[in-house]
């Protein structure tokens, strides 16, 4: 447990596309400002059938601005993503790599459904026309190793290089495994993060048959209200977040902007049910304790928490229940908070995007609100940060995702010194 190499960890570089915008900049004004990005859904025809027709969409993207038109064609839309967000971390950090220095740098990218779009594609391509017409790029497309794939050659990082796929853990699984890879001492920078485009017919009509989704049409801005006693279920979101991970003696090296610490990863799993978490948060409750036991930090020293807040009647009360058994008496002096108020849920996504607000919040002293709250749940009795931003001079935020199947992964971050 702990740092037995003396080696830290630090986030030198951010990318992101979300709902909210494009780029760290967007993104952290529209969350300031309290601004929901979840709109009706624009690109499945046939909407108007389905019982939730409200999502999050990234609007105004154009992979050009990021991809060569010849490397565009052979990558979905998370592939695509990836490689924004990526290459916005990338030029934020300053970071590359030459010589030997490539061996021990890598990327990982949390990715929950791979090509969904691509999938539906092809299989009315092969229904219509036969398997001939299947393009040679459409396993390219879909498999989700390819989004570290692409930054790795785009990038030139030998070292690690993989995917790991934990529905909404997704991301913070990628994230916690390169913090874990560099302090122990087999890599010295790690590209991670994750990425998420399943706004599809198949992936909303799935996630609506599951009465997962918010039904709240008429008011799509209001729709995530995660923590509010009249939730209704989550809203389906697509973008992608990447963050530089650098050992600190080769950041503070290369004289790198050091946004925040990483200190602790922990991740576990429910063994309960393949879609509803443990009771009273059992496992999510484990999986804090994990993290703050991995960075040898007492539960009081944490100030502020990034939920993961889905929105849903389940998750929000069990998450509140796990915090209350993981801090105690002091989770009445926590601030938590839920972004995905703002972006909805991003799935694969959802963590790494949620691990750069966090920072952001260490970065800037500034916590994000939970919007759209304004019915108190008896179930949920902790400090939301309602509807506003607060001015905050935090130490130490945690960042919590829970997936279907009973996957937990929280990762821990300290204010850069």
């Amino acid at each position: 447990m702990g740092n037995p190499n003396g080696r830290r960890v630090v986030i030198t570089g951010m990318g992101m596309l979300t709902p909210l915008g494009i780029g760290v900049d967007a993104n952290w004004e529209a969350v300031q400002a309290g601004r929901s990005g979840i709109g009706p859904i624009t690109r499945i025809e046939g909407i108007e059938s389905f019982a939730c027709r409200i999502g999050g969409e990234v609007d105004d993207f154009n992979p050009l601005d990021y991809i060569d038109a010849r490397e565009v064609k052979k990558m979905d839309l998370f592939m695509q993503f990836a490689m924004a967000a990526a290459q916005m971390a990338v030029e934020d950090s300053g970071f590359s790599v030459s010589g030997d220095e490539a061996f021990r740098a890598g990327s990982i990218v949390g990715v929950g459904f791979c090509g969904i779009a691509t999938i539906e594609h092809y299989h009315e391509v092969y229904l219509k026309q036969g398997p001939r017409k299947i393009s040679p790029f459409f396993i390219p497309k879909v498999i989700s190793n390819l989004a570290p794939g692409h930054i790795a050659i785009r990038h030139g990082l030998k070292g690690v290089n993989w995917t790991p796929t934990s529905a909404c853990a997704s991301g913070n699984n990628a994230v916690g495994e390169a913090f874990h890879l560099i302090r122990e001492g087999h890599q010295d920078a790690v590209i991670a993060g994750g990425t998420e485009a399943a706004t599809t017919p198949l992936g909303l009509g799935g996630f609506a048959a599951m009465k997962a989704l918010s039904t709240r049409n008429d008011e799509p801005e209001k729709a995530s209200r995660p923590f509010d006693k009249e939730r209704d279920g989550f809203v389906m979101s697509e973008g992608a977040g990447m963050l530089v991970l650098e050992e600190r003696e080769r950041a503070l090296r290369r004289g790198a902007r050091i946004y925040a610490e990483m200190i602790g990863y922990g991740t576990n799993g429910d063994a309960y049910h393949i879609t509803s978490p443990a009771p009273e948060g059992e496992g999510a409750a484990r999986c804090m304790a994990l993290t703050l036991q991995d960075a040898r930090v007492e539960a009081a020293e944490v100030d502020y928490i990034n939920a993961h807040g889905t929105s849903t009647p389940y998750n929000d009360a069990n998450e509140t229940a796990a915090i209350n058994t993981v801090f105690g008496e002091h989770a009445r002096a926590l601030a938590v908070s839920s972004t995905k108020s703002m972006t909805g849920h991003l799935l694969g996504a959802a963590g790494a995007v949620e691990a750069i607000y966090s920072a952001l919040a260490l970065h800037r002293g500034m916590l994000p609100p939970t919007i759209n709250y304004e019915t108190p749940d008896p179930d949920c009795d902790l400090d939301y940060v309602p509807n506003q931003p607060r001015e905050a001079d935090i130490r130490v935020a945690l960042s919590n995702s829970f997936g279907f199947g009973g996957t937990n992964a929280c990762i821990l971050l300290r204010k850069a010194t």
